[in-house]
């Protein structure tokens, strides 16, 4: 197994730490929550940096790598979900997209495509990570807001903007690799 497939796989193996601590409410919990999800985003970058760059590159890679993404953003979508950080159909319709999606992947890879992940989803991901920071910070699970109601307000902007990015990138990598499913 290369580099690049085992920062995949550690990103897996942090998710369960994130959230632990991330369902806690002390504000030092929170930021060791924010740590690790922060460290596994950072895989998420490392891991497609060296796979292009060393041209390690394979199919356990493109197919495991979105899923490690998703397992951690909607592992951190539910968490915020149930404080009530996060409105619940916000959390549904991006665990929606991400569904279909992977749906998608699956019709694909029994007719033997492998359709790695686009510009515009990679974009998607970097606001959801960035969202979620910002509402496990910014966004109080009891107490008073660390940056009051400026840093709840720009928490729900990037978490609407992650939400608008979800919805268009899904529908954009449906629309573009459509002929995958033509024949349902």
């Amino acid at each position: 197994m290369n580099l690049p497939n085992k920062l995949t796989l550690l990103r897996v193996c942090m998710i369960p730490f994130f959230v632990v601590f991330a369902r806690m409410e002390p504000f030092w919990a929170q930021a060791v929550a924010v740590g690790i999800y922060a460290l596994a985003c950072v895989t998420d970058a490392l891991d497609g940096h060296i796979a292009r760059s060393r041209n390690l590159i394979t199919n356990f890679g493109k197919f495991m790598d979105p899923i490690a993404d998703k397992l951690l953003v909607m592992s951190a979508m539910i968490v915020l979900a149930a404080q009530g950080r996060m409105p619940d159909w916000v959390c549904i319709l991006m665990l929606g997209r991400e569904f279909l999606v992977s749906g998608f992947r699956l019709v694909a890879v029994e007719n033997g495509v492998v359709i790695a992940a686009g510009p515009l989803g990679k974009v998607k991901t970097v606001f959801q990570m960035l969202s979620t920071i910002a509402l496990l910070l910014l966004v109080p699970q009891s107490d008073a807001a660390l940056l009051g109601e400026g840093g709840v307000i720009f928490a729900r902007v990037l978490m609407y903007i992650a939400l608008a990015l979800t919805v268009v990138s899904g529908a954009d990598y449906i629309l573009r690799n459509r002929e995958c499913i033509k024949d349902m």
